[in-house]
């Protein structure tokens, strides 16, 4: 047994240039080892804690796990960043990812640019032609009350330039080093907070197609409702949309829920409930646990969501590990507490569930005539 907790959580920034590239570049974490019950029962109370720590890391950060969504929307990113190699006198389209709350946008959108930023290191190396730090990717969260010199002042502050200055001074600043940086890719997350209903939003809103103009990137821009906020066409009234430029500059995107009212949709279910059963380390864990056992149960309790059954799972798995029972059961999940949002839709999947009328369980297939039952 490991003799002392070697890594908790990895408390980077990832909206500051220091802590994405710790995100891009650290290594991947190592699986905790599998004990099983009686040797779990067999570590002293210091070995038990440093292991319960070490799992409680583990299952917090699982993922993101490569579903056809995620795939899906990587596709969609590449296509549209890879073909915008405009010389600088062109717009480069931009990529808006909008999609409900807890499907995993943010994380889906970081580990497509992970994998770029590292890419990007491999080709071209870690510096410039001319000396400067090479950094492909650029990642800012707008808030609530958003300016044009918050903006400019969030580009700055993930580069690590100084903050001071009017916005004018702050935009000429951060487009400098986009170009000395190389930078490719900027990611603009809470996009959705930009509503262009309103005129101060508006004019932020124009500055985003200023910048477009001035920074040799690709916007990604990640959020919720965001059409139904205008941002796609400009806050114009349904008789001017035509005359909105963004419409014509931005491709969207989407990351949709799991539904299980195909047979193709049940089927990426129970592969997404055997991928996540393989990376549970609970001592009485077994083959069928999720996918057989808690498929159904899962998907009422979490209303496909992917960020909500994270949670319900990482909140059983610290349940099923303080108890001692070290597996994932109905009774067991009962007692864990979900987001309220999942909480509030799950009664209508639930009771369609046990009523017969759903299921997350694909259909067996039938065999063929002449083969051995």
């Amino acid at each position: 047994m490991t003799a002392a907790f070697e890594e908790g959580e990895r408390n980077y920034s990832p909206v500051q240039l220091t802590g994405f590239v710790e995100m891009c570049e650290r290594p991947a974490r190592e699986r905790p080892r599998q004990l099983s019950r009686a040797e779990i029962k067999d570590l002293t109370r210091r070995e038990f804690l440093v292991y319960k720590e070490q799992r409680a890391v583990w299952h917090a950060n699982i993922g993101p796990i490569k579903t056809a969504q995620l795939l899906e929307l990587h596709d969609g990113l590449a296509e549209i960043v890879e073909s915008n190699r405009q010389d600088g006198d062109k717009v480069k389209p931009s990529a808006v990812v909008d999609a409900f709350p807890g499907l995993g946008k943010t994380t889906a959108v970081l580990d497509y640019v992970k994998k770029y930023h590292r890419d990007q290191i491999l080709v071209h190396g870690a510096t410039t032609p001319s000396g400067h730090r090479r950094v492909p990717v650029v990642n800012i969260t707008l808030t609530g009350n958003i300016t044009i010199r918050g903006l400019n002042e969030a580009i700055c502050r993930f580069y690590e330039l100084p903050e001071s200055g009017n916005a004018d001074q702050l935009a000429a600043r951060a487009a400098r080093s986009a170009r000395a940086m190389c930078t490719t890719i900027i990611v603009v997350d809470d996009i959705h907070f930009l509503d262009l209903r309103r005129t101060n939003h508006r004019v932020v809103a124009n500055h985003f197609k200023h910048l477009s103009t001035v920074f040799p990137v690709t916007f990604i821009y990640v959020g919720v409702g965001v059409e139904a906020r205008g941002v796609l066409t400009d806050g114009l009234d349904d008789e001017d949309v035509d005359l909105a430029q963004a419409a014509r500059r931005m491709t969207t995107l989407t990351l949709p829920p799991f539904t299980v009212d195909t047979e193709v949709g049940r089927a990426q279910w129970r592969k997404l409930m055997l991928t996540i059963e393989r990376l549970l380390v609970l001592g009485d864990a077994y083959r069928g646990m999720l996918a057989e056992d808690l498929s159904d149960y899962l998907y009422a309790r979490s209303t496909g969501h992917f960020a909500s059954l994270m949670t319900l799972i990482g909140r059983g798995c610290r349940r099923a590990v303080d108890s001692g029972e070290e597996r994932l059961t109905v009774d067991l999940m009962d007692t864990v507490k979900n987001d309220v949002a999942a909480e509030r839709g799950r009664l209508e999947l639930q009771a369609a569930i046990e009523a017969g009328t759903l299921t997350t369980k694909p259909r067996r297939k039938k065999k063929g005539p002449g083969r051995r039952p």
